[in-house]
């Protein structure tokens, strides 16, 4: 008799966790939108009055608040856990064997720069060098060997200042809006599409159709635009659900559908 309490006690929790999530999903508010697209953690200054919590030291350090990790998984991942344009992924000592005998500085450059279909710093030209040195310390951690010098970001004072100060003036990227939802509750997908499509679909990695490129999109449009929509939720090829952001609804990745497929319909 207890065991059976015990059972159904555990299953009205899940119940209750499951329904949490699903109303949490289906929430379409100019805010619950924002929350979702927000970048994990915030940037707290040493002598800041953070609200009780202590200063943040982003793992690998610099980061603007974020860990290396929380880069990677927002920014890399799509490419580097997949393989897409021939990215080596993380953890395959082979694919990074060569690459790490240049040393990690010629990483950080090409990281930062821009190499081959990569595009500088991922696509995402808010984040500050060190965010992206960060990133790079993390995609190679499993395959580097302990004699190899990292950047830290040692001086973590004046690196936090200037990604402090560079985030405040960067511009936002061509095309997009600084905020996630439009006048009347409309999803923004234009925001949408600049935070998670953009890396690939403005460079046309592994393939991606480039926004506006009618002879790209031509066959792809002919498959209907529900075609389109469950390709990008679902994924498709090298192409990760969601754009690798598992926290966005399907409303709002259909708006980032509309936007990137505007200019061609």
């Amino acid at each position: 008799m207890k065991f059976k309490k015990w059972i159904m006690g555990a299953l009205a929790t899940l119940g209750l966790a499951v329904g949490t999530a699903s109303a949490q999903s289906s929430d379409m508010s100019n805010e619950a939108i924002a929350k979702r697209l927000a970048p994990v953690g915030e940037l707290c200054l040493v002598d800041e009055d953070c609200g009780g919590a202590a200063p943040a030291a982003a793992a690998g350090g610099g980061g603007g608040g974020k860990s290396g990790e929380e880069i990677y998984a927002s920014v890399c991942m799509a490419c580097h856990d997949t393989g897409a344009a021939g990215a080596p992924k993380r953890g395959d000592a082979a694919a990074w064997g060569s690459r790490m005998e240049k040393g990690m500085e010629t990483l950080y450059a090409h990281a930062i720069d821009g190499f081959n279909a990569m595009p500088a710093k991922g696509g995402n030209p808010s984040l500050s060098d060190q965010d992206v040195k960060s990133a790079v310390n993390y995609l190679t951690e499993p395959v580097r060997g302990d004699d190899v010098a990292i950047d830290t970001g040692s001086d973590a004072g004046a690196a936090a200042a200037e990604d402090a100060t560079a985030d405040a003036e960067a511009a936002p990227a061509e095309g997009a809006t600084t905020e996630v939802a439009a006048a009347g509750g409309s999803i923004d997908g234009a925001a949408i599409y600049a935070q998670v499509c953009t890396a690939c679909h403005a460079t046309g990695v592994a393939g991606a159709p480039k926004r506006g490129d009618a002879a790209a999109w031509s066959p792809r449009l002919e498959k209907g635009v529900e075609t389109l929509y469950s390709s990008a939720i679902n994924g498709l090829g090298v192409m990760p659900p969601k754009g690798g952001n598992p926290n966005l609804s399907d409303a709002e990745v259909k708006a980032a559908v509309d936007h990137l497929i505007a200019p061609v319909q």
